[in-house]
């Protein structure tokens, strides 16, 4: 068998092959999105330069081409996914639209009251709403399956869970938290067993190992074209040919029709049923491109490197004491979810950022599974085919600086309070960073910054201080004195974050109201240079910030 090339398959995919376009990027946020292939790129491309048209609908050859393209790409599917029948791919714009519909459509039609519908406290947010709000409406009964210390569906429960009232039970291949494969076959079985119906949310799994339906043997799979290397903006909806039929539309439009009178509609035949309107042409052609390229790689290569980069990362990771996994045991894919003692998620994924390192933190869309165990967050990293051992050593050496990091900045924290007084900190704070040009070295300053901000007292860190909308928690207080000047004290339990809190606060202390709702913070934080290099969760954060601000000020 031959060895899988990473260094031949990085050169397929421009972001992380391009050194001059992006710095030093290490990206570890596959869970997320993956990168996009030039062939995937280049089809996109082609279809708008080349054969730009609508599907379906015309009888002219640039609509031949394009249905052409379209049609093939379906075909490709249901090869991936080894389906019995090619009208039992659906096209979704992703895994979310996919649980939707099935929700909708088969949920509103054949749950009633009192009915099961069985999930695991491991699913992502849309292989929960969806149910809820069908529950909501029909009257059913939402049951949770647990979970095992290593975060896979515990299978001694599922007896007691699935039961003859039970009409559907769906749940993850892969948990986007976890890692690990869930005991699918068994759950199917079980479900068969008391005559329910399963859906498999199959996101994580489709980019890392093979799916074959037919093993499955599952009524419903789902996923998303942007996890494997397609696109944004495509899904895929396999449903058993029998239950799509008996299956009312989801949504109406053109496409879906027969036949419309203002007296009576009739709907067309699978798989167009339920793919009204224009499709996303574009995108499920590049998606084909994606397909093409699964199909000429050799997967028991990919599988094998994939298999030893995740056992190393496992092992790397092990080796920081101050880290711990949120489940235990090395995961079957590539994801790994973890805190580090004593910092904050944010503080690490930003100084990871600064660095180059694309990671991600939070709750992962999965706020029931950090509640199930007992965590507000975690921090995640996620590698795909193209990811290396380097790249894992590299990410490694800076986790183990961000814990225990190098004196950078000889300036002692007096030093830092004794540079400017309340009544200059503003233009102090533009001049520390105005001949900084590296993110790298603004993160430094900032988090530096932080230690300045003095603890808010605890009575003062309470709801009506908590500034909803960051991240992390973070906390506003406001006094004004006799002139009508006002002065805030804040804080957070992010060091990021009470560096920032430093930043605004600077703006905007000593200041009447006037001042302070007709002040430009956009320019205050381009000036800085920092608007290009928040991420637009933290963007939010600081928005929320200031927002809280200047309500306060009478805005």
């Amino acid at each position: 068998m031959a060895k899988f090339d990473v260094q031949a398959f990085r050169e397929l995919f421009p972001l992380i092959n391009n050194s001059s376009e992006v710095d030093s990027l290490i990206y570890f946020d596959n869970a997320a999105t993956t990168q996009k292939s030039a062939q995937v790129i280049q089809a996109y491309q082609d279809y708008y330069h080349n054969i730009n048209s609508n599907v379906h609908r015309a009888s002219h050859q640039l609509s031949a081409k394009a249905t052409l393209l379209f049609e093939h790409a379906r075909k490709q599917v249901q090869h991936f996914l080894n389906a019995k029948h090619i009208q039992e791919i659906i096209w979704t714009k992703g895994t979310t639209e996919s649980i939707n519909l099935v929700a909708q459509s088969w949920g509103r039609t054949n749950l009633g009251k009192g009915d099961e519908i069985v999930l695991s406290h491991a699913e992502h947010h849309a292989n929960i709403v969806p149910w809820q709000l069908v529950a909501e409406q029909t009257g059913a009964v939402i049951k949770v399956l647990p979970l095992t210390a290593s975060g896979i569906i515990d299978l001694p429960s599922i007896n007691d869970m699935i039961t003859t009232k039970t009409k559907m039970v769906s749940i993850s291949h892969i948990s986007n938290v976890v890692g690990k494969v869930n005991p699918v076959k068994e759950v199917v079985q079980r479900a068969k067993e008391v005559g329910a119906l399963t859906l498999i949310d199959g996101a994580q799994a489709v980019g890392h190992q093979k799916v074959d339906i037919q093993k499955l043997d599952c009524d419903f799979y789902v996923f998303s074209a942007h996890k494997m290397f397609g696109p944004t903006g495509v899904g895929v909806l396999y449903g058993r040919r029998s239950e799509l039929e008996k299956m009312p539309p989801y949504q109406g439009g053109g496409e879906m029709i027969k036949k419309v009178t203002f007296e009576k509609t009739s709907f067309n035949s699978l798989p167009f049923k339920f793919e009204p309107g224009t499709p996303n042409i574009s995108g499920i052609i590049a998606f084909s491109a994606a397909l093409t390229m699964h199909e000429q790689l050799d997967n028991q290569a990919i599988t094998n490197y994939e298999r030893s980069l995740t056992q190393y990362c496992y092992q790397q990771l092990t080796s920081i004491k101050e880290l711990s996994f949120i489940c235990q045991h090395c995961p079957d894919i590539p994801v790994f979810s973890f805190q580090i003692n004593a910092h904050h998620n944010h503080d690490v994924a930003t100084a990871l950022d600064a660095k180059g390192i694309a990671v991600r933190t939070g709750h992962h869309c999965a706020m029931p599974l950090m509640q199930y165990l007992g965590l507000e967050g975690c921090i995640r990293i996620s590698l795909a085919a193209y990811n290396t051992f380097e790249e894992v050593d590299q990410v490694i050496d800076i986790l183990k600086e961000i814990i225990t990091p190098k004196e950078r900045d000889t300036k002692t924290i007096d030093d830092i309070k004794n540079e400017s007084t309340e009544s200059d900190e503003y233009q102090s704070v533009i001049e520390r960073f105005k001949s900084i040009n590296s993110w790298d070295a603004r993160h430094r300053e900032i988090m530096l910054l932080g230690k300045r901000l003095n603890k808010l007292s605890v009575d003062k860190r309470n709801e009506e201080t908590l500034i909803t909308g960051c991240e992390s928690n973070a906390w506003l207080y406001s006094e004004q004195n006799s002139s009508g000047q006002f002065y805030f004290t804040a804080d957070s339990d992010a060091k990021v974050i009470r560096g920032l809190l430093v930043i605004v606060l600077a703006a905007f202390n000593g200041k009447n109201a006037q001042q302070i709702l007709a002040f430009n913070v956009k320019d205050y934080f381009e000036n800085l240079g920092l608007i290009k290099h928040l991420s637009p969760s933290r963007s939010n954060g600081l928005t929320a910030i200031v927002e809280r601000v200047k309500r306060l000020a009478g805005g």
